[in-house]
């Protein structure tokens, strides 16, 4: 299955709003709620829509620090650290990335001495450095059709 144009159409509003009912999709994009469901169903089998979320604010649910950690791995503990990281309750987001650091988190954090037992955990594994997030400046930007 090709992303044509109206699936694009419906993926944009289902970016832009997930919770959409599909009549609402159809009446965006010019057609049935069946068929907007169809066209989902089959990008939800394809893998293309790959899931429904809930972004909750770290700040509003009492956490005062948002966190950019990068981690150069020390020889032989790159594997180690993969492992560990699913388990840090403060990591929302990890990429294992190239150039010279292995992996980027984005985590969240109670305050200042929060962050510095975490970074403590983390030294084992590595060299880590810390960018404290101030704001965001795009934010859960759709994708858009190749041109």
């Amino acid at each position: 299955m090709s992303i044509d144009s109206l699936n694009w159409k419906i993926l944009t509003c289902l970016q832009q709003n997930a919770r959409l009912s599909n009549a609402e999709i159809g009446r965006q994009v010019g057609v049935s709620s069946p068929a907007v469901s169809e066209r989902i169903r089959k990008m939800e089998d394809l893998g293309i829509i790959q899931d429904y979320h809930t972004t909750v604010s770290p700040f509003e649910a009492g956490y005062q620090l948002k966190a950019l950690i990068t981690i150069r791995a020390f020889m032989g503990m790159l594997k180690p650290f993969l492992d560990k990281v699913k388990t840090y309750d403060e990591v929302i987001n990890c990429y294992r990335i190239t150039g010279n650091e292995n992996i980027v988190m984005e985590v969240v954090l109670k305050n200042q001495k929060h962050l510095e037992a975490f970074i403590d955990q983390l030294i084992v594994y590595g060299e880590t450095k810390t960018q404290i997030v101030l704001s965001h400046v795009i934010k859960h930007n759709p994708v858009k059709p190749l041109k």
